[in-house]
């Protein structure tokens, strides 16, 4: 199944010429098992990542250890950067197959951890091998994507993926809390365990195993870069947690600096994480991340603020706050269908700019919605937000790739996951020391958090213009990437004639 789609493979990059691909192609024999043990892959780390939310208060209730119950969230996001971080490392060094199944057995060992766990300390415990585990799942299942479906139905797959994404933020803590509910905390966790022995037999059926060449030379895991920027994450996760603002404002400042010279390491190391070209603004691929990281940052001022500020400002039920959050995942995956079936792939990339707009727009209402008292503007507000995502989440993912150095597709695949993650963190911890500033907490009267949720939208609005502003720059900067490669391809034409 794997070999037939290899003839495919000589028209990759070139995703122009064929596209007449059909969501329905994703449900045939050749393609459903493929699109299933991706999305699924996918999936395990999108929901893990929201689940906690309705299970662990909970089990504080039987095993104590409220104080702790944040880290839940910190350690597996942590360790999930991490693991995506070094994916593409993994994956080069004992291929897709080995790497995937590993990191399966890593992830039910932490899943088994959890769900047995008599302690929150054994709880973390769990959820820092489910983060490492997931993380380099949802990477390579991302650096997946273009080796085993061909060009034209590569829009559809990124799509589904994008649905999945959308999908979790709602769903997640909608089945965790079900299962809480009916049965025990303890289910919450348990049911990743025959998702993952499907997964594991999916990959079996679907990924061949590599043969290694004596020759090759493994390329060795970075792991002194991997500590720091590890460092850098967890400090960002608890900056927030800091007993005053000037220290929470330290702390953030010092984790920033210390991503940001990761990155300028990395650049000049022998064997880099990241792709050539990461975050350099005079690359479509630098300008494109830039993006990938800042619409989640912004994003992040909604996941982490508007549910408070819908039940302890407007007085909404937690049922009815939570309809804003289904609304934006509604809103993402439709238009994330509708765009993925548009059959230009030109037109799919000039609307790339729209989806920050989108996103901006939003964030701009909800800033209003704040600032004259008026809980109206939320709802269609949280549309625009999830059809920005919609719009550009996935064609950017696919256009990340088409402009990475042929070598250099599984790094920058693998890294996207990796990216959107350390996105929300950044994000929140932004928006916690911004709405501080304020005077947020939960003893403050109606008025002051009208302030600081406002202030917090204004943040999130600025910076989502300045992924606005990229989202342009990329779009233009591979339009002139596309020019120069014909020019190359039609003078090694020339050469050869």
């Amino acid at each position: 199944m794997v070999l037939a789609r290899d003839e495919t493979k000589a028209g990759e990059g070139n995703t122009a010429l064929q596209e007449d691909g059909r969501w329905s192609e994703l449900l045939r024999p050749d393609y459903l098992a493929t699109t299933a043990a991706l999305c699924l892959g996918v999936a395990l780390f999108a929901f893990n990542e929201f689940f906690v939310a309705t299970a662990l208060p909970t089990a504080v209730e039987e095993i104590g250890g409220a104080t702790l119950l944040s880290w839940a969230v910190t350690l597996y996001l942590v360790f999930a950067i991490l693991g995506g971080a070094v994916a593409a490392t993994l994956k080069s060094r004992f291929g897709a197959r080995g790497t995937l199944i590993t990191a399966a057995l890593i992830f039910v060992v932490g899943t088994l951890m959890a769900t047995a766990a008599g302690s929150m300390p054994q709880v973390l415990a769990g959820r820092v091998f489910q983060g490492f585990g997931e993380g380099i799942i949802a990477a390579v299942c991302y650096a997946l994507i273009p080796e085993l479906f061909p060009p034209r139905l590569v829009p559809k797959v990124f799509g589904a993926e994008a649905i999945v994404w959308a999908t979790a933020a709602f769903g997640g803590p909608l089945v965790s809390g079900f299962l809480t509910e009916h049965w025990s905390w303890r289910a919450a966790f348990a049911v990743n365990v025959p998702a993952t022995v499907i997964f594991v037999a999916l990959v079996l059926l679907i990924v061949p195993a590599r043969k290694v060449p004596s020759t090759d030379t493994p390329r060795p895991i970075p792991l002194l870069r991997l500590t720091v920027v590890g460092s850098g994450i967890l400090l960002i996760s608890v900056s927030n947690t800091a007993s005053s603002v000037p220290l929470m404002a330290a702390a953030l400042a010092t984790a920033l600096t210390i991503l940001w010279a990761a990155v300028a390491t990395d650049r000049r190391s022998e064997h880099p994480i990241l792709p050539a070209g990461a975050f350099q603004l005079t690359k479509p691929l630098g300008t494109g991340l830039w993006v990938v990281l800042l619409m989640p940052l912004a994003q992040a001022s909604g996941s982490v603020y508007l549910i408070y500020g819908l039940q302890h400002v407007w007085n909404f039920s937690p049922t009815a706050a939570g309809f804003s959050a289904a609304l934006m995942a509604i809103s993402w995956s439709v238009t994330a269908i509708a765009v993925a079936s548009l059959h230009s792939h030109a037109l799919r990339v000039k609307l790339i700019p729209a989806g920050p707009a989108l996103l901006s727009l939003g964030l701009a209402g909800l800033m209003i919605a704040f600032a004259i008292d008026d809980y109206r503007l939320v709802f269609p507000s949280q549309i625009a937000v999830g059809a920005g995502f919609g719009m550009s989440w996935g064609t950017l993912s696919q256009l990340m790739m088409d402009v990475s150095l042929r070598g250099e597709r599984d790094k920058t695949s693998a890294f996207l996951p990796t990216l959107q993650s350390a996105g929300y963190a950044i994000g929140a911890a932004i928006c916690g020391l911004t709405a501080n500033l304020r005077g947020f907490d939960e003893k403050a009267n109606v008025a002051t958090m009208h302030a600081a949720l406002f202030t917090v939208f204004v943040v999130a609005f600025l910076i989502s213009t300045a992924s606005l502003y990229l989202g342009v720059r990329t779009v233009r900067l591979a339009a002139s990437h596309a020019r120069r490669d014909r020019g190359r391809t039609a003078a090694e034409a020339l050469a050869a004639d």
